[in-house]
């Protein structure tokens, strides 16, 4: 109808009002308006309560919105929404929300995740548009109004037209709790959640599935396990529910795959979530490739690597990169050149500690001064080493200074911390529990082969292209062999733990205080 106003997302069923005329105020609801109307000192002080409330919800850390007390007065926070009351500071569950209103006469509260108003006399959410100006332009621009209201009066704008009206002030439904849900335990598989986890809360994965990448319908491949990534991604993101996810289709698919090399991750034994990163992303590539050429056969088979290098697979698009190996013969100055792909950067950190030296005659394992992630890439990627080749320019064995770089770097830059060191001669195997800080911001500028070859000190534009944001952390605590994988991804601005079938909030000071085993970082440019 002409002249009525859009729905917005936080109110699926507003109650209808009639169009207003300008400068008649007009409300949500019987009953608020009879709160509005009460006094001018209700009003104001009413609405300076509502935008504070904004405030507190998309200005800080959902955690304080999401947190209420239970009976004990012991701080509860949930991943489903909480009320705050709109006539005093309490925070509330829904389960206890109308025990509050009958304790004290309150009526309205604002959903903690949309900032939307709820009337329990309605027992819905009421569209009132003083209030609901107030949260489209908070979320939108981040502050209340364009100009100052004299005295907050809640009256209307003139009509206008509807479609310049949804272009400027329809927001997309703001949800933090969008994919989370946690992954259950069937018999030493954390291995394999928390590599799930961190594929669910990768943007370009999640959107490539979404958007019906992966032809489920039209796949004939037997024990296919894009199919069950798409399977996990619908179950994540299109079902109204927090309950956590049996990845059986997953897991199952895992032990028949046909991977050779992959063939010991069958069974209940615990494994290793970097082999099943690798042997993840082998098999979605193998299953969604769109390579430039058929696969070759025969005589054409030894263009594999180069058509491989061209893959356009989603695995490639989100996690490979290219190396470049400088080789300078030091006795006729020969520089030979080579280009590989790398799906992580593997750091060996107790050679990179000892490298980094230790004089005080403590062993690298109790070695006490932290590493950092940039001392760890400045070691194996700022630093030349040398190394014996054979040089065709010399015809025999020589000394060579081997320089690596980074060519092309990647979408999301996974890394992994070496902590697992096994000893074939002596048979033993042990846990490296060394300290490495890692930041949230990582430039990787300095480490490709641009920053070696002109002057990037002032290329600003250049430095924010190679600029990652922390994405997800996988963590293993306890011993080599009876430890457990936990993982830290962040949605939004909020970090969240996962612990199995456990899904907890967590803060920036825990995440960067983990014992890291793999880091996802993702482009800043698409965090």
């Amino acid at each position: 109808m002409a002249g009525s106003r859009p729905i917005t997302p936080a109110s699926p069923k507003p109650n209808k009002t009639k169009d207003p005329n300008p400068g008649i105020p007009i409300y949500g609801c019987e009953h608020i308006q009879r709160l509005l109307t009460k006094s001018q000192d209700v009003t104001t002080n009413t609405i300076q309560h509502y935008k504070m409330l904004l405030r507190v919800i998309f200005d800080n850390t959902p955690i304080i919105p999401q947190t209420s007390k239970s009976v004990d007065k012991r701080p509860v926070t949930s991943l489903i929404p909480n009320y705050l009351c709109l006539q005093c500071p309490t925070t509330t569950t829904a389960k206890d929300r109308l025990k509050h209103g009958k304790l004290k006469a309150h009526m309205f509260y604002v959903d903690s995740r949309s900032g939307g108003l709820f009337c329990q006399m309605c027992d819905d959410f009421v569209w009132d548009p003083t209030l609901e100006e107030l949260r489209l332009r908070k979320i939108g621009t981040g502050s209340f109004s364009s100009r100052k209201r004299k005295r907050d009066e809640p009256f209307t704008d003139p009509a206008k037209d509807d479609t310049a009206y949804m272009s400027i002030n329809t927001t997309a439904a703001p949800c933090r709790a969008a994919g989370l849900r946690g992954i259950f335990n069937m018999g030493s598989t954390c291995f394999m959640s928390v590599i799930l986890q961190s594929f669910v809360h990768n943007p370009l994965l999640r959107n490539f599935y979404l958007r019906d990448g992966h032809q489920v319908g039209q796949c004939t491949q037997d024990n296919c396990l894009s199919c069950g990534m798409d399977e996990l991604f619908q179950a994540f993101y299109s079902e109204e529910t927090t309950a956590s996810y049996v990845a059986s289709k997953m897991l199952s698919d895992s032990w028949l795959c046909q991977q050779a090399a992959f063939s010991e991750l069958a069974g209940y034994d615990e494994h290793d979530a970097h082999e099943y990163f690798q042997f993840l992303a082998e098999e979605l590539h193998r299953t969604n490739r769109q390579e430039r050429h058929a696969s070759p056969t025969g005589a054409n088979a030894s263009n594999v690597s180069h058509l491989t290098s061209n893959c356009d697979c989603i695995v490639h698009q989100t996690f490979y990169g290219k190396f470049q190996s400088t080789l300078t013969c030091q006795n006729c100055g020969v520089v030979t050149t080579s280009v590989e792909p790398f799906l992580d950067l593997s750091l060996a950190i107790d050679s990179i500690a000892k490298r980094q030296g230790n004089n005080n005659g403590e062993s690298s394992h109790e070695w006490s001064q932290p590493l950092t992630l940039q001392r760890c890439l400045d070691v194996e990627y700022m630093q030349p080493e040398r190394c014996e080749y054979s040089c065709r320019s010399c015809d025999s064995p020589q000394e060579a200074r081997k320089q690596l770089s980074i060519k092309n770097l990647p979408n999301v830059l996974c890394i992994q911390f070496k902590r697992f060191e096994h000893h074939k001669s002596l048979r033993t195997s042990a846990k490296i529990h060394l300290k490495v800080q890692f930041p949230l911001q990582l430039n990787m500028l300095p480490y490709t082969n641009r920053a070696r070859t002109q002057d990037t000190s002032e290329n600003f534009e250049l430095a924010r292209s190679c600029t990652y944001d922390l994405l997800s952390v996988v963590v293993h605590v306890g011993k080599l062999n009876s430890g457990h994988y936990i993982s830290y991804s962040r949605v939004g601005n909020q970090w969240f733990k996962f612990d199995d079938h456990k899904v907890t909030m967590a803060s920036e000071s825990h995440v960067l205080g983990a014992e890291a085993f793999l880091l996802f970082y993702i482009i800043r440019s698409l965090a």
